[in-house]
């Protein structure tokens, strides 16, 4: 809606912009990564963007319309800092605002099939201090071709929604976005703070 505040929560570079386009809107974008906020304020020097704890939001009450989490959710490390993290994007929200989110779903690779049964695995015989659904995953560095393993939390649709719901949100609509065929889809939910 023209006019409305928006949070970018973990805007990495800014490239949601792209999606919303320069609407009459008043966008903040949030991201922990002080190289990616430099590069996010070169390309959209218009906007406001700064770097912050996702878990301590530098914002009022009751200041936004609507936040936005593209794909973050699934990199916070364990269930209480999962809800913390969505307990301030709340905090934040309007009465009536929307808190609109993805993750992605893992659940339908080989690669994170295999890697659950070996850390689960490994969490029974103390080896792993990682969450149940928590792995790490290996991703390759474009720039460098280097394998690096990135933390993920596996999301089931269910338990997104029963989490945002422990937190006193009211899911609007769930479901998933497919995204290209080799690479499976998104989880989404978008709530409502009463």
């Amino acid at each position: 809606m023209p006019g409305d505040k928006i949070l970018d929560l973990g805007c990495g570079n800014g490239r949601f912009l792209q999606i919303i386009g320069e609407k009459d809107i008043e966008y903040f974008g949030v991201d922990n990564s002080e190289e990616l906020i430099r590069i996010a304020r070169e390309k959209y020097p218009n906007h406001n963007f700064q770097t912050a704890d996702a878990l301590s939001l530098p914002f009022s009450d009751n200041f936004f319309d609507k936040v936005y989490s593209i794909a973050v959710l699934h990199h916070i490390p364990s269930e209480e800092f999962r809800i913390q993290f969505l307990k301030e994007a709340r905090r934040a929200l309007k009465p009536g605002g929307l808190l609109i989110l993805t993750v992605w779903n893992l659940w339908q690779t080989k690669t994170a099939w295999k890697i659950l049964i070996k850390d689960t695995a490994l969490k029974f015989l103390g080896r792993l201090k990682l969450d149940f659904k928590d792995i790490l995953y290996p991703w390759k560095n474009p720039k460098g071709g280097i394998i690096i393993q990135r933390y993920f939390h596996l999301f089931t649709k269910r338990e997104l929604e029963n989490l945002c719901k422990k937190i006193g949100l009211t899911i609007k609509m769930a479901g998933f976005l497919e995204r290209e065929k080799e690479r499976g889809s998104n989880i989404y939910i978008v709530t409502e703070k009463i």
